[in-house]
């Protein structure tokens, strides 16, 4: 007959808690005992608790999911991305089912939900409210009824490095941003266009910005966006803005990953900072670029806190948390030549 974790317990002399607490609560143990209990467990050849089983008993899972709105190697290609989930692993004693885009929410099995960065109107955003679990939103959207909130103020956090550039001397300046819409779009960005716009963190950074900007009287500012943010989309969208706009003296970017690009396509054309300024947004570590630095890390331990204080009984409010930012002045900025 095969072992099962009563049996074993009643060839040690202690109750199935304690055998239980071997493998989920280790801490709960002396080594000594825990050694004990898992050598016999292997003789008699069980492997431990069934977690589905347990699943079952208890309506819990021990896991969050994490929605995103990208496909899944995003989430490990983007450094942004990578500090966020390593903040949410880090004040959390779950594991994390990660969401991409064309999953089925419904699917997962999970305790709760956070949403990072999902349009408003989003099928994924729209399931997961209709599962009844605890939920956090990250990014976007804002001031979903009942759903607590997790971000910054993305157009105030952009405007110090708009008035970088401004002080500088820059007026012919454009804008490289990540994509603003749900489906794509790539290419230049009408006003009418970025008012439409569904994906509003980075519409508020390009508001923001060009907010400044007409504060300075400088006008007619190209804005150009693409799908991915990644070196090889954003030194092609720098490709675009400039090409089409040479006489440009300054690109601010939405992202440091627009950033890299920016910088990727100048090598061996235009020299940054003496020919063409550059400012990225995210503090992603790049060497010597000039950037908002948002505290993405923080923003995931805040929402898996808060997710975790849900899932644990807590009544959830809407709460709305507004985390600070930081414009690092870097080398990639200065006056345009003459």
């Amino acid at each position: 007959m095969p072992a099962t974790l009563a049996s074993i317990a009643a060839d040690l002399g202690v109750s199935r808690t304690t055998v239980s607490n071997a493998y989920n609560h280790p801490d709960q143990l002396s080594p000594a005992l825990r050694r004990r209990i898992l050598a016999h467990a292997k003789a008699k050849g069980y492997a431990g608790p069934n977690p589905h089983a347990r699943s079952l008993r208890t309506s819990r899972t021990a896991t969050i999911g994490v929605v995103l709105t990208e496909q899944l190697s995003f989430a490990f290609e983007d450094r942004a991305s990578v500090d966020f989930l390593a903040g949410v692993a880090k004040r959390s004693d779950y594991s994390l089912t990660l969401i991409p885009t064309g999953v089925s929410v419904h699917d997962a099995i999970v305790d709760g939900y956070i949403i990072y960065s999902v349009p408003a109107q989003a099928q994924m955003l729209i399931d997961a409210h209709s599962r009844d679990l605890p939920l956090i939103i990250c990014d976007q959207p804002v001031d979903v009824p009942g759903v607590p909130y997790v971000g910054i103020d993305d157009a105030a956090a952009i405007a110090p490095a708009a008035e970088d550039l401004v002080r500088a001397g820059h007026t012919r300046v454009g804008i490289l941003t990540k994509r603003l819409f749900s489906a794509p779009k790539n290419g230049p960005v009408t006003p009418e266009e970025l008012e439409a716009a569904d994906l509003h963190v980075q519409r508020a950074r390009v508001r923001g910005a060009l907010d400044v900007f007409a504060a300075a009287g400088i006008a007619d500012v190209p804005v150009v966006a693409r799908d991915l943010n990644d070196v090889d989309s954003a030194a092609d969208g720098a490709r675009e803005l400039l090409e089409a706009h040479p006489d440009l003296t300054a690109i601010l970017c939405t992202t440091d990953s627009m950033a890299l690009g920016v910088l990727e396509y100048c090598r061996g054309r235009r020299r940054v900072p003496e020919e063409l300024s550059v400012t990225g947004f995210d503090g992603i570590g790049v060497d010597g670029l000039s950037t908002v630095a948002q505290p993405t890390q923080r923003k995931g331990e805040t929402a898996a806190m808060l997710l975790r204080a849900a899932m644990n009984g807590r009544p959830q409010r809407q709460e709305r948390i507004i985390l600070p930012t930081q414009y690092l002045p870097g080398r990639t900025v200065r006056e345009p030549a003459r």
